[in-house]
C-alpha cells in the first residue's frame, strides 16, 4: 500500500488560508507573473475540483467578475456569489452553452481567462501518462481558443514529454505571447509545466513569429 504523503509547507498554508489544496499557490505565481487576473473579468475554469484554484480567481476578479468551475467530479465547500459551478465534462459541452454558463439574464459572453489544471489519472508509464495529459491539454486549448475574447489569455498544465514541443508551438500560433511557468509549489518529481497564452489573436491574424518567451 502506498504511504500517505505528508502535509508540506504548502499544503499546510494552504489550509490556513481556507484553500482545499497546495494547488493555489501555482496560480497566485502564474498570476503574479503574468498578471493575468484583474477584478471584472469572466474566467472559465477547466477542472477545477477541489476548487483552490477558483476560489482563488474569484478572489481577483470579485463581486463584478464571474468564475465558472467545471470538473465531472462535485465541488464541495461554499463559494463566493460570483462563482458558477457546473459538474461535467467540460469536452461535451458545446460552445454556446460554455458561453450561457454563469449568465443569469442577458447573452452569452466570451471569457477572458481559461484555465486548466487537467490532468490524467496516472499510470505511472511516463509515455502513456504525457500522451494523455497532452489530449487533455489540446482539449483544453481547443475550449479556450473557442471561448476566448479577442486579447483574452489561457493556461493550460501539461506533463512534459515528446508533445510538448508541439504545445507550445499551437499556443504560439493563437497567442501573441506564449510563456511557460513551473511555480515553486510544484512537487520536485512532478514534471508538469505550465504553458501560457497572452493576447488571443483575431482569428484572421497571422501568428507570431521569433523564439518562445521562456
Amino acid at each position: 500500500m502506498r504511504s500517505r504523503r505528508r502535509p508540506d509547507a504548502f499544503t499546510r498554508r494552504a489550509k490556513s488560508q481556507g484553500f482545499p489544496a497546495r494547488s493555489v499557490f501555482k496560480l497566485e505565481e502564474i498570476d503574479r507573473r503574468t498578471r493575468l487576473l484583474r477584478a471584472g473579468q469572466r474566467v472559465l475554469d477547466l477542472g477545477a475540483a477541489p476548487g483552490s484554484w477558483t476560489l482563488y480567481a474569484a478572489g481577483r476578479v470579485g463581486a463584478k467578475g464571474c468564475v465558472v468551475a467545471i470538473d465531472r467530479t462535485e465541488i464541495r465547500g461554499a463559494m463566493p456569489a460570483q462563482v458558477a459551478v457546473v459538474t461535467a465534462d467540460a469536452t461535451t459541452l458545446d460552445t454556446a452553452a460554455l458561453l450561457a454558463l454563469g449568465i443569469s439574464d442577458g447573452p452569452p459572453a466570451p471569457y477572458d481567462v481559461v484555465l486548466s489544471d487537467m490532468a490524467p489519472s496516472t499510470t505511472g508509464a511516463r509515455d502513456v501518462d504525457q500522451a494523455r495529459s497532452f489530449a487533455l491539454f489540446e482539449s483544453a486549448l481547443s475550449i479556450a481558443l473557442a471561448v476566448l475574447r479577442p486579447g483574452g489569455a489561457f493556461v493550460g498544465k501539461i506533463f512534459q514529454g515528446p508533445d510538448f514541443p508541439l504545445a507550445r508551438k499551437l499556443v504560439r500560433a493563437a497567442f501573441r505571447e506564449e510563456r511557460l511557468i513551473r511555480p515553486e509549489g510544484t512537487r520536485s518529481e512532478s514534471y508538469e509545466i505550465f504553458v501560457i497564452g497572452l493576447g488571443r489573436l483575431e482569428p484572421a491574424d497571422s501568428p507570431p513569429t521569433g523564439e518562445p518567451t521562456v
